[in-house]
């Protein structure tokens, strides 16, 4: 996440630590955040997408993401309730587990179709295992996650307005950055 930048920040820290650095949240968003097992905690970091159903009712699921250029990929067929979420209303959260922080990053998702970026985003995937290639304006690939059923799984780019930094080590604290 590289290229975004708060417009503004608030501690939320009740306990008088210091204020946590946007730069500190940057380099664990920039970091490989991996879903390899053994590779976070618990064991893995496992981000979820909650969006938001037709009655108002949250929905949450795990995903595979990718933080690239300041935003964050997910693939998904345009058939799942996630995606037809998104593509109803675009708003969206996802919450990861990190070290040393939780994170909430509250955002925007659109369907990606940019030719260029289909592209990149593939390349990211296949850098952290899974390989898929561009296949149209979707991906494609011998396996994906077990509930994410048979290609085409298009991209979905979540572009975070909000973040939320709550540090599990020390120094703790607790921030809102407003993107």
């Amino acid at each position: 996440m590289t290229d975004a930048q708060p417009t503004s920040a608030r501690n939320l820290d009740g306990y008088d630590n210091p204020p946590i650095s946007w730069r500190r949240v940057q380099e664990v968003l920039d970091s490989d955040i991996t879903q390899v097992p053994g590779s976070g905690g618990p064991d893995r970091y496992t981000p979820w997408l909650a969006t938001i159903d037709p009655d108002g009712k949250p929905h949450v699921m795990p995903v595979g993401m990718l933080f690239l250029g300041g935003n964050m990929y997910f693939s998904a067929s345009r058939a799942s309730r996630k995606a037809r979420n998104v593509e109803r209303d675009p708003r969206c959260t996802v919450t990861i587990a990190t070290q040393p922080f939780d994170l909430v990053l509250e955002g925007t998702a659109a369907l990606v179709t940019d030719a260029n970026e289909l592209a990149r985003a593939a390349g990211a995937f296949a850098a952290g295992g899974w390989e898929p290639v561009v296949e149209g304006d979707a991906l494609a690939a011998p396996y994906s996650a077990p509930s994410a059923g048979p290609p085409p799984w298009h991209v979905y780019r979540i572009t975070p307005t909000t973040v939320f930094a709550l540090a599990t080590a020390e120094p703790y604290g607790a921030m809102r950055f407003d993107l």
